[in-house]
């Protein structure tokens, strides 16, 4: 580590955070100086193998050479200007996303929050431009979809609205996975329906194929939008470039961040042209938004996927893992439950002691997320092998 003595010790920085920033965080004691492939270094130069890949950001490993060398290039020529002009890599990046996704037009941002918080407006827009005012957004219960006013009143979890009162009016909330719920929730100011096609946040809940293709139709049907959160499960989290490939279907909005900037600050809102039309020139903006670092690391982060092939790789070692996860169960009686798509993958337990375990895990050098009380989620970055994988169960194995 030649990095060792930039910074204070560890207990300095954490005594410093506790003094002059706002407590929003539950921290772990933990200060993380230098990041390589699947591995991170804290600052008194403990190794750790990650499968938290910050929150299913870090989708080609932590400082890839080639995005780290892009982002110091471009950096040296030009960061910022404004989206009053032209920006050379905002096209050439939309234009990369359209041909993956089928899509049409993309807007950028820089979070999932703000592509969520687009997504909501465009859908009201298109309601009160093209379907006589409808404005009503249903989501699903325990969802999330950000920490933005708008967004956090689509999240579907009360324990997010908690303090924050009143939430914004036009939202409703149905059983995720329940067809006849979501059918009946639908009223004559209905202008979308959204939904993520797997709930990462609150537990690693995919959606069946039955239940997306019946929301596709009656979408299609009632002449209302169809609304995807893809900010986790898209760009090759699940095996495939976006979840909803794994459905057959298409959304008309689709939002994207996480692994989409390579650890880089970048979302995107992707529409059809039909629904993206009703934009215009003021009716939304960002300041930062599609800047030219933010679409060169973008860019260079999905270049490296494709080389790389790490669709694939996501997919079999998704299997992989759920496969040795299913073994690991298969030993103990305390598993409850293994799910997931890809490389976004769920341990559910019958203990409710899983916080201890997380942080057991990180003191023998494995970083996993744990959810609630009783569920672990797996969201390595998309370039993990099968050792990587092997260690980290053995970890937890003796942990647990």
């Amino acid at each position: 580590m030649s990095d060792e003595n930039i910074y204070p010790e560890t207990n300095t920085i954490i005594s410093m955070d506790d003094t002059y920033v706002m407590h929003s965080y539950g921290r772990k004691k933990v200060v993380f100086v230098k990041g390589s492939g699947m591995k991170l270094w804290d600052a008194d130069g403990k190794e750790y193998l990650d499968f938290l890949a910050g929150i299913a950001v870090n989708g080609i490993g932590h400082s890839h050479p080639e995005l780290a060398e892009a982002i110091c290039r471009q950096s040296s020529k030009l960061m910022h200007v404004s989206n009053l002009f032209y920006v050379p890599q905002q096209p050439m990046l939309a234009k990369k996303l359209v041909e993956l996704s089928g899509l049409d037009k993309a807007f950028f941002c820089n979070s999932g929050a703000e592509a969520n918080e687009a997504a909501l407006k465009l859908a009201r827009k298109w309601g009160n431009t093209k379907r006589s005012g409808r404005y009503e957004i249903i989501t699903a219960k325990h969802s999330f979809h950000g920490r933005t006013l708008a967004a956090v009143t689509a999240t579907g979890q009360p324990k997010y609205h908690s303090g924050f009162e009143p939430m914004m009016p036009g939202f409703k909330y149905v059983p995720y996975n329940d067809f006849d719920a979501l059918k009946k929730s639908i009223s004559d100011a209905t202008c979308a329906v959204m939904l993520e096609p797997v709930q990462g946040e609150s537990g690693v809940w995919p959606a069946s194929k039955e239940y997306m293709v019946n929301v596709r139709k009656l979408c299609d049907d009632l002449g209302i939008l169809l609304i995807l959160d893809e900010v986790q499960t898209g760009i090759g989290r699940t095996g495939k470039w976006f979840g909803f490939q794994h459905y057959d279907i298409k959304p008309d909005i689709m939002t994207l961040a996480k692994t989409l900037g390579g650890g880089f600050p970048i979302g995107s809102c992707l529409a059809t042209n039909s629904v993206a039309e009703v934009f215009e020139p003021g009716s939304h903006a960002s300041t930062f938004g599609g800047n030219p670092l933010a679409c060169t690391a973008a860019l260079t982060t999905i270049d490296i996927i494709e080389k790389n092939d790490l669709i694939n790789n996501s997919m079999n070692m998704g299997a992989y893992m759920k496969e040795s996860l299913i073994k690991l169960q298969k030993s103990r009686n305390d598993i409850k439950d293994v799910r997931g798509l890809g490389l976004m993958i769920a341990l559910e337990f019958n203990r409710d002691d899983i916080q201890d375990v997380v942080v057991k895990c990180m003191n023998q050098g494995l970083i996993v997320n744990g959810i609630g009380t009783n569920i672990i989620r797996f969201v390595p970055p998309l370039i993990v092998n099968q050792n990587d994988i092997d260690n980290a169960i053995n970890i937890l194995a003796n942990v647990l």
